[in-house]
């Protein structure tokens, strides 16, 4: 018996987890990779801004106070801004440094030349002027960076808010422009460290899932090998259960078959043994009883041996006729040329003769063939029925119903008496009628049910297969 595959190539399980999980754990690495990424960059740039407004809070926005009341700044106050991006080492990074006020005009540049100007309002100005602290990696292209472009294509662009010493308002925002070489080393290395940690872990994982899913293929391999086995086994068994099953069922229609022979035997060797010998007895009794007037003259003395005469007489008369009777049931009218309706019919008329009762009679979709032990359990059945309607309820309401469908006879044999409780199932399993009608059904793998009921009469119901049932014993 062929046995299921794991995969269409016929890769084990392990084999598919291997090539899928390797695909799924260099894919996930790479996007924890670049999300780790973008959080560890913006990390570095936030917190440079951070380092920046502390700057700016501490050096920058005590020499901007005045510009809360005015719009310039003071001589003293601007040499010490450019002291401050000079001589300090954080100055000393700064590329490039403004002050803007809220309608985005530049109060103070490293540039000369762009003080006074008024430039569109970006959105890292707008945010700093609401109290944040933005800062991005800026590519130069706006109008204001004409200076900055000069000198580098990028650079890392703070906007921090200036705010009055006394009243914490913000008066003005500072905006910075930091070489970004520093900070790109940081970003590199903190990247190739947080690669390495990721491609590591997702490595682990890959192989402690891999040997996990290994056993475990493993195992169900094994499983599904023996579960084969076991199949393999199961089948063999039930085909000669099957075997078995048919070989009796054939050996049972045969036994059928036989059994009629035999009955049909008895029958005949009661007819000619029995019976010959009883009518011949009386024959010897009528004669005797015609002469014993004329050989006895008292009359008193032949009234008892005629009383006795007559009283054998009649015990061999009805001896006789249940002998007879006995002989002709014991047989089966020949069923070979029979069909199955035919049958039927035919035991159904065989009651009605010798009852002198009426039997509704139904059959419907009958099969035009049908094997002999078939035929010869559907007789019997009827006949078997028939008779225990007719002795335990009168012949009240006699029915038969025959109805083929779908390879099997459905038979329904009721009756309209008195009926009886089917909690005494001990009586009715003991009835010789009923266990032989039983046998005989079941011994064709047909299936014998009995419904009765005090006051509603009974029925009796077989379902019998007629196809492949003794069709090779005629």
């Amino acid at each position: 018996m062929p046995t299921p595959d794991n995969s269409s190539n016929g890769m084990s399980l392990a084999g598919q987890f291997m090539v899928a999980g390797l695909v799924i754990v260099v894919i996930a690495a790479l996007g924890l990779g670049q999300w780790v990424t973008r959080q560890i960059e913006a990390s570095v740039v936030h917190r440079t801004a951070e380092t920046t407004a502390l700057f700016i809070e501490s050096f920058i926005a005590p020499n901007l106070q005045e510009i809360a009341y005015s719009d310039a700044l003071e001589p003293e106050h601007i040499t010490a801004l450019n002291d401050l991006l000079q001589g300090t080492p954080l100055g000393q990074n700064i590329v490039s440094f403004k002050i803007w006020d809220q309608q985005g005009k530049v109060l103070y540049s490293a540039d000369p030349a762009t003080i006074g100007q008024i430039f569109p309002v970006t959105e890292g100005l707008a945010a700093a002027w609401s109290g944040e602290v933005s800062s991005h990696i800026s590519d130069l292209e706006k109008a204001e960076n004409v200076q900055e472009r000069a000198q580098e294509s990028q650079l890392l662009e703070t906007y921090s808010p200036v705010r009055e010493i006394s009243t914490g308002r913000i008066i003005a925002v500072a905006e910075f422009y930091q070489s970004v070489d520093d900070l790109q080393q940081d970003i590199a290395s903190a990247r190739q460290d947080s690669w390495l940690v990721v491609s590591l872990a997702m490595l682990l994982i890959y192989l402690l899932l891999s040997g996990f899913v290994g056993r475990a293929s493993t195992t169900i391999e094994q499983q599904r090998v023996a579960l084969s086995v076991q199949v393999t086994q199961l089948t063999e068994l039930l085909a000669q259960n099957f075997t078995l099953h048919d070989r009796v069922r054939r050996a049972a229609a045969r036994t059928t078959a036989l059994n009629e022979r035999i009955l049909r035997r008895i029958g005949a060797d009661l007819h000619d043994g029995p019976v010959q010998e009883l009518s011949l007895a009386l024959l010897r009794i009528d004669h005797v009883a015609i002469g014993v007037p004329a050989n006895i003259p008292s009359a008193p003395s032949r009234a008892p041996i005629e009383q006795d005469l007559d009283v054998v007489q009649g015990s061999l008369q009805r001896a006789l006729a249940e002998i007879r009777a006995l002989s002709a049931g014991l047989g089966v009218p020949h069923l070979h040329e029979l069909e199955l309706g035919e049958t039927v019919t035919r035991a159904v008329r065989v009651h009605e003769q010798r009852t002198q009762t009426a039997v509704a009679l139904e059959m419907d979709s009958l099969p035009d063939h049908a094997s002999l032990p078939v035929k010869i359990t559907v007789f019997r059945l009827v006949q078997e029925a028939l008779n225990n309607a007719f002795r335990h309820a009168g012949g009240l309401g006699q029915r038969v119903v025959v109805v083929g469908q779908g390879g099997q006879l459905h038979i329904e044999i009721g009756d309209e008496g008195p009926g009886f409780s089917l909690q005494e199932r001990t009586a009715w399993e003991e009835h010789l009628g009923l266990v032989g009608m039983r046998e005989r059904v079941e011994s064709l793998g047909g299936v014998f049910q009995l419904e009765s009921a005090p006051g509603k009469g009974t029925r009796i119901i077989a379902d019998l297969p007629y196809q492949g049932v003794g069709e090779s014993f005629e």
